[in-house]
């Protein structure tokens, strides 16, 4: 195969790689979100809103602490993705009338063209990154409000708004991240396509194994969540007997 061609072949067959994994990844979660990381993290916090907002007098700083935690993580994350589109944004424009200077390293097309077509590819993925990043903070900012909104019996619907709202930050959160993964690719696409292909099928790996679960995982997980139910079970039957006590 001729070495300009090389870029028309690899470079979408990566890409698909990338995306096939996705797909899979996205029919996992809708179907049988135990097995992987994200619903597993989902059925956890929706347990931890319920635990905070069960006694908010008591929780209430813990759980703004928590999300100011998050906040912060958010913006770090959207910040870097802003000073690195600025910097690739300067790079171009500084680069854009230096003449075809391609490098020896490079084994596919050198064409200027090209050239313009990657660069602006890594900067979608960090404007995407940002805007990612920026809506969860804007949900995280919305939910250390309400937290710390005083509930009743019988109001299971406010707990479960909080815990979709948190859960919906978090879903913007992991969106940020896998346009940071996506972006090592098509940083290496600057070599050629042959390390951009390379890197898609590694980073499809490796997304795997941080994606799913282990079945000692799940198990952990629903012992942790059972536990946790029993305690609240058994500080709310305290809670009643002292109150009965004092009446």
């Amino acid at each position: 195969m001729e070495e300009d061609r090389l870029d028309l072949v690899l470079v979408p067959l990566g890409l698909v790689v990338f995306g096939i994994y996705h797909v899979w990844f996205i029919f996992t979660v809708l179907h049988t979100p135990r097995r992987t990381v994200i619903g597993l993290n989902a059925e956890s916090r929706r347990q931890w809103v319920v635990s905070m907002m069960t006694d908010p007098l008591k929780n209430g700083v813990l759980s703004v602490q928590t999300i100011r935690n998050n906040i912060m993580a958010s913006t770090l994350l959207a910040t870097t993705a802003i000073t690195l589109s600025s910097l690739i944004g300067v790079f171009v424009s500084s680069t854009g009338n230096s003449g075809n200077t391609a490098s020896q390293l490079i084994y596919g097309n050198k064409s200027p063209t090209l050239s313009s077509i990657k660069y602006f590819s890594i900067l979608l993925c960090f404007l995407v990154a940002f805007l990612c990043n920026v809506q969860s903070i804007r949900y995280y900012a919305h939910v250390s409000f309400l937290a710390t909104i005083p509930t009743w019996q019988g109001k299971g619907e406010s707990i479960e708004y909080v815990a979709r709202n948190l859960n919906r930050g978090s879903l913007f959160w992991s969106f940020g991240l896998r346009a940071f993964y996506l972006s090592f690719p098509l940083f290496l696409w600057i070599f050629g396509p042959i390390p951009m292909f390379v890197c898609s099928i590694i980073m499809s790996f490796i997304l795997y194994f941080l994606d799913t679960t282990t079945s000692f995982t799940r198990q952990l997980h629903s012992c942790s969540i059972k536990e946790g139910v029993r305690t609240s079970d058994v500080e709310s039957v305290g809670q009643m007997n002292v109150t009965a006590a004092e009446g």
